[in-house]
């Protein structure tokens, strides 16, 4: 029998999982990784995508929209905004899209002596319409 680990994902509103998992996929700010029991421990931020979870119950894929992940004996993922994808509906990604853009534009007006947070602001964006076409929903472009 393959190991697993514990993981978790909690969202401001409520826990959406806590399985036993063989490997989740985890859309890093820093670019994508797989946690496995024995992974090294690691904190990393998320962006704007899918986590797939693997394990005996079967697949699982979450949308979302950035975060933190910690792996350490299990994986704890607190997610800004996260859904289950085989429950997405048009309408909660128009409302992800509208806290994004909202949040956009309060960095573009106050951070004008500070490109970084411009351009991390802009990538936050850009992941948004990558995860818009990832799981088939219309980004309003």
């Amino acid at each position: 029998m393959a190991q697993t680990m514990q993981f978790d994902l909690v969202s401001p509103e409520r826990r959406l999982a806590s399985l036993e998992v063989t490997a989740v996929q985890i859309p890093g700010s820093e670019g994508d990784l797989t946690a496995m029991p024995g992974h090294m421990h690691l904190i990393t931020t998320l962006r704007p995508g899918v986590l797939k979870v693997s394990g005996s119950g079967g697949d699982q894929e979450f949308v979302v929209t950035g975060g933190f992940a910690e792996v350490g004996e299990g994986l704890t993922v607190l997610a800004e905004n996260a859904v289950l994808r085989s429950d997405m509906k048009q309408s909660d990604f128009d409302n992800m899209m509208q806290e994004a853009k909202k949040s956009y534009d309060q960095v573009k007006e106050n951070a004008v002596s500070e490109p970084a947070l411009i351009d991390e602001a802009k990538k936050m964006m850009s992941d948004m319409v990558a995860l818009g076409d990832e799981i088939g929903l219309n980004t309003g472009r």
